[in-house]
Formats: structure tokens, C-alpha cells, sequence
């Protein structure tokens, strides 16, 4: 992070200075207490269950140079000297206005990620084929919110060329105030499903709170989209500049002859107004993979990266943990999909299934979050999808593991568990060697705790 005057943050948070320390010049912020190095800002952020405020005199404690408060919840003789202390009205608020003040001095390119599905490992594409020819920060962990995507701004300086930040939402509004803070250059959209379709209502609805990553651009702002998606296929706005990738139709990037591998993907490039074609492999497994890596490509002939350094990117290309892990044991293979899960990433998981050799293919599904009324259909078509793609053998748990049963059609092939450890204990007893099991289901589930298991058993 780049030093910030005691001056400018006071007026970046349009906050009142009620106690005045022997620090002028600050570096770094967090909002963990128990982070805190001697030198930081701390940033007393408050929800329904905690109070930052409460943490102010620890913080101080810790050597906190400032810190930003919303309400006096501390002993001011329990304050060191060496702490400044600004008010304001929230603390949420000033967290995201000095984050974005901050952006504002960076000279560093933005690309900006959201979309249904696919924005991590697109995130990941994206870093890894910018990173051999530019120096590229991108988005740690699951920092795409409004708390988290500030903490990421808060770690650029202008020893990067570019930012990759991930934006998540699940709601009207949110895109709208992480673009407000980060303004990206480049802005990309996966695609448009129904996770969230529960808040949104409607897939048109999904599609304008996406767009909202667009309400700062310029002139000079690009939107990259995935042409493959109906709802992004049929968006156009005369006053975006526009790029398009996909695997047919008029697109500005196109992907053919894909060739699916056990353990890579490898495909063409044609691009528009160009004669020559390019191939360009990739480390991962899944068709959707394909998508979300041509618009990594897209990014970077943006950002004017030849295909060569493009490929040489693209062969760091290092998965986020729980993202279609393969992780082959002694006895069988575990592919770890648990981080999350919607229709379209079951989907595409199972797709992944199909494609590994092994003598029985297993599926682990729990509950697909967030789907309000579309929640019953989505996990009916999930289990017939996974009858469709040869699943020898559903274990489900949740409360839609009857529905699942029901897609899937075959019952001497299925099981349903009332709870996660009674599912974890039959596979202890049931897997055999030569097993493929994918393991998958929203966050909330915690399905890496059967992972781990499997893990213990397979070593």
C-alpha cells in the first residue's frame, strides 16, 4: 500500500479527527483487531453480531498508528500517544470512500470479474495470462464483497500493472458499489444463471444487477462478455464498447476444435479481422473451462499480450483450493468441487466426472443454495443431468435429496442421508478402489469436511 496522509484520509472519510497522535503518514489497513501490526489503520467496521468499536483499546494496544471509529467505546487514557483517532458517521461507509479514494491515486489497469458462475477460476485465467509479461495482483480468496473487495484495494501499489478483482453480489446495488470503489478498466461477465434468482426473482433481473459493473465506465471502458450465454448473447448497449468470445456466432474471439484431455484442454483461437489461428492448452478440466480461459485471451490481447506470452501465462495457471480439484490417492480419485454450487456448476462438475477414467463414477451433492422458487427444478434436473451422464452411483444430503432421487429416476442407485456424517460413514465403508467421487454443494454445507475424509482414507 502506498503512504496516506493523516489529511487525506480525514477527508476521504469525511470524518472528524477527535484524538491527535504522533503519526502523520499511514500505511496499510485492516479491520481485524487481531491482525494488527504496529503502524496500521484500523478500521472498527460493526454488523448484527460484532463491534469493531469494542476493539479499539486492543488495537492501540498493538500499535494501531489510526484508528476509524463510528461510536466512543473506549477509555481515552487507554489510549497511547502514538494513536490517532478520526470519527465518522459509519464505519462501513468510510471503509469503501477511503478505498476508493485510494484507487484514485493508483496509476494501475482494473479488470473487473463478475457473473453467475465461472468467476474465480476466470479470476485465476485472467492473473495467469497477463503474468508473463506484466506484474498482476489479483483477488484473494473469497474478498469480492463490499468489505472484501476495499481489503484487496488497500494491498495494490504502483509496483503493479494490473488489478484482477472479482466482484460478487446478491443483490441489486452491490456491483454498482464495487465499481464505484474499483472502476475497472475492463470489465468481464462470466455468464448469467439463477444463482441468487431467490433475491433477483428473474434471470433479466440477474443481468441488470451484473451490468451495474458498468455504471462508471468512459470511453475508454471495454465489457468483455461470454457470447455463449442466451442472456449476455442477446445484451447490447451502443454506448459500451463491447468484446465478445464464445464458441460460435459473430464474436470477436472464437474457440474451436476443443479437445477435452483427462488432464488438460486444448483448443483454436480464431480472432477477428485476423488471418492467423491460435492453439493454446490449459491445465484444467471441464468445456466451461474453455470459456473462462478465452476470456482471459480476450483480456490480455485488450492489454495488447502476444499469444506466445499468453500460452507461457497460461501454463502457471494454478486453480483456487476446492474449484474441481483432482486429487488422486492410493485407491481412487476425489474431485473437490465443495467451495460452491449452482445449477450451472453442477453441471459443468459433472461434466468434469464423465470425463476421468475410472470404474465406478460417484456423485456427492448437497443443497444448491439461494434458488428461491426455481430451487425445486433445479435440483430435480441436476439429478436427471447426472443420470444423463452416467453417474453410477447419488449420495445426496439435504433438504432436496428427494428431488434429486426423483431426477435422477434410478433408486437402486441412489441414496439419501439426514445428515452429513451418516453419508461421511458410508462412504467410509462403501468406496472401493478404482472409485471417481465428486463432491459438491454450497458453501454453507461444508462438504470439504467429507473431502477431508476421503483424504484420511485414500492415503
Amino acid at each position: 500500500m502506498e503512504i496516506l496522509t493523516l489529511e487525506e484520509i480525514i477527508e476521504a472519510v469525511s470524518g472528524e479527527l477527535i484524538c491527535l497522535g504522533n503519526n502523520k503518514f499511514f500505511k496499510n489497513v485492516t479491520t481485524d483487531s487481531r491482525k494488527i501490526k504496529k503502524g496500521d489503520i484500523f478500521i472498527a467496521l460493526h454488523g448484527e453480531r460484532f463491534d469493531g468499536n469494542e476493539f479499539v483499546e486492543e488495537a492501540a494496544l498493538k500499535g494501531a498508528a489510526l484508528c476509524i471509529v463510528d461510536s466512543i467505546k473506549y477509555n481515552e487514557e487507554n489510549i497511547s500517544k502514538y494513536t490517532s483517532i478520526i470519527k465518522v458517521e459509519y464505519t462501513n461507509k468510510a471503509l469503501k470512500d477511503l478505498a476508493k479514494y485510494y484507487r484514485s491515486k493508483l496509476d494501475i489497469k482494473v479488470i473487473g470479474i463478475t457473473g453467475s458462475t465461472g468467476k474465480t477460476s476466470t479470476k485465476d485465467f485472467v492473473a495467469a495470462a497477463l503474468s508473463s509479461k506484466l506484474n498482476v495482483f489479483k483477488t484473494e480468496g473469497n474478498f469480492n464483497n463490499e468489505i472484501g473487495l476495499p481489503i484487496m484495494i488497500f494491498k495494490l501499489d504502483n509496483s503493479y500493472d494490473v488489478a484482477v478483482l472479482e466482484m460478487g453480489m446478491s443483490n441489486f446495488g452491490e456491483i454498482h458499489n464495487l465499481a464505484d470503489i474499483a472502476r475497472p478498466d475492463i470489465a468481464v461477465i462470466t455468464n448469467i444463471g439463477i444463482s441468487h434468482i431467490e433475491n433477483l426473482k428473474t434471470r433479466e433481473n440477474i443481468l441488470k444487477a451484473k451490468l451495474e459493473i458498468t455504471d462508471f465506465f468512459n470511453n475508454d471502458s471495454i465489457l468483455i462478455i461470454n457470447n455463449d450465454n442466451d442472456m449476455l448473447n442477446a445484451y447490447d448497449n451502443k454506448n459500451i464498447n463491447i468484446i465478445r468470445i464464445g464458441t460460435s456466432g459473430d464474436v470477436n474471439f472464437k474457440a474451436f476444435d476443443i479437445k477435452l484431455n483427462e488432464n488438460s484442454i486444448k483448443y483454436t483461437i480464431k480472432e477477428i479481422n485476423t488471418d492467423k489461428e491460435h492453439s493454446l492448452v490449459i491445465k484444467a478440466l471441464g468445456e466451461h473451462n474453455v470459456l473462462n480461459s478465452l476470456l482471459a485471451v480476450a483480456c490480455s490481447r485488450v492489454l495488447s499480450i502476444d499469444y506466445e506470452y499468453i500460452q507461457k501465462g497460461i501454463n502457471c495457471f494454478k486453480a483456487s483450493p476446492m474449484r474441481l480439484d483432482i486429487i488422486r490417492g492410493k485407491k481412487f480419485v476425489v474431485v473437490n468441487d465443495c467451495y460452491n454450487a449452482s445449477p450451472d456448476s453442477m453441471i459443468a462438475a459433472l461434466n468434469v466426472l464423465s470425463t476421468i477414467n475410472g470404474k465406478r463414477k460417484i456423485a456427492v451433492l448437497g443443497t444448491m443454495m439461494e434458488l428461491g422458487d426455481k430451487a425445486y427444478y433445479a435440483h430435480y434436473e441436476v439429478g436427471r443431468y447426472a443420470s444423463e451422464e452416467g453417474v453410477d452411483l447419488l449420495l445426496t444430503v439435504g433438504e432436496y435429496k428427494e428431488v434429486y432421487k426423483e431426477g435422477y429416476g434410478n433408486p437402486s442407485y441412489f441414496k439419501g442421508f439426514g445428515s452429513k456424517q451418516k453419508l461421511i460413514d458410508y462412504l467410509e465403508k462403501e468406496v472401493t478402489e478404482g472409485d471417481v467421487i465428486l463432491i459438491k454443494a454450497s458453501r454453507t454445507m461444508r462438504f470439504e469436511d467429507i473431502v477431508n475424509k476421503l483424504e484420511i482414507i485414500n492415503s
